[in-house]
């Protein structure tokens, strides 16, 4: 189901320039059909920029995408403990 009403939204988008707004907890997808995307934390904005300059930041990475510094996945356990170390909580 979530493939599909992706799926539509960028036929939609191509096809007829519709502007969307998406609000997504899937970091991976909904950064793979963006054009621009916002990365938010307790209400506020906190990093931004095309899909491709995200996917390469090293702190979306580790919090939103789940890879350690070396790419290799890590377990929830190492990830929770995440807020400490956000340069932008601070």
């Amino acid at each position: 189901m979530v493939d599909d009403i992706f799926a539509t939204i960028v036929r939609l988008n191509r096809e007829r320039g519709l502007t969307v707004l998406l609000v997504e907890q899937n970091a991976q997808l909904a950064l793979s059909v963006a054009t621009y995307g916002y990365i938010m934390e307790n209400g506020r904005v906190v990093l931004d920029g095309g899909p491709q300059r995200l996917l390469r930041n090293a702190d979306v990475q580790e919090f939103y995408l789940g890879y350690s510094a070396g790419g290799a996945r890590k377990s929830m356990r190492d990830v929770k403990h995440y807020k400490r170390r956000k340069r932008w909580l601070s």
